[in-house]
């Protein structure tokens, strides 16, 4: 009995640690450079919500440390944003989720980079390397900122288009009734109103 009330304890524990290990906080600071961390030392971090049961869309889970270097990406994010005429948290908030900043993100679906193109995107918008965080970003914004003019500038339906399909918002007539779009959309939904609240803070 002692030795299995021992071994429960260290499954109770690693769950534990295994659950502090995964939750990522972010906070923007007075130069507007984005920082993220699984351990804040200050009260400027914010949570942002992805809790250890869920992965990034390209099947990964989320990486603290590729979120901790993902301001390098700041310069290519805010240039295809100003570029596609969309929210540059926007795409942040998408590409957290969708790759959580892992620019070799590849899923099983074959969705590839940043913003897990899927090859008939990134041959839609001339991408030559989907793995290149440049051309990556820019097809994407440019996808995005189609569907957000495609649907009425809903960004939601917007978003769900980018997950499920235009075709699949259009049958719905709304957001596809899919668990994993339903869960996609007020995902993307909490980080960039995040984001969006850090950067009117500073």
């Amino acid at each position: 009995m002692p030795t299995r009330l021992a071994l429960l304890a260290i499954i109770m524990f690693s769950s534990a640690t295994a659950e502090a290990a995964v939750k990522i906080y972010s906070y923007v600071d007075a130069d507007g450079q984005r920082h993220y961390t699984d351990m804040p030392d200050n009260n400027r971090y914010r949570l942002l919500h992805l809790s250890p049961h869920q992965l990034t869309e390209s099947g990964e889970r989320y990486d603290p440390m590729l979120l901790a270097r993902s301001a390098q990406f700041d310069p290519i994010i805010e240039h295809a944003a100003a570029s596609a005429s969309v929210e540059s948290n926007l795409l942040r908030a998408v590409i957290v989720v969708e790759s959580g900043f892992n620019s070799h993100a590849l899923s099983k679906r074959g969705a590839v980079g940043l913003m897990q193109l899927m090859p008939a995107t990134a041959l839609r918008f001339g991408v030559s390397n989907p793995y290149d965080p440049r051309q990556n970003v820019h097809a994407g914004a440019q996808y995005l900122k189609f569907l957000i003019e495609r649907f009425g500038h809903d960004i939601r339906l917007a978003l769900a288009a980018y997950n499920a399909g235009e075709e699949a918002v259009d049958r719905s007539g709304g957001i596809p009734p899919f668990s994993e779009t339903q869960a996609y959309v007020p995902r993307v939904m909490r980080i960039f109103r995040l984001l969006e609240d850090q950067a009117r803070s500073i």
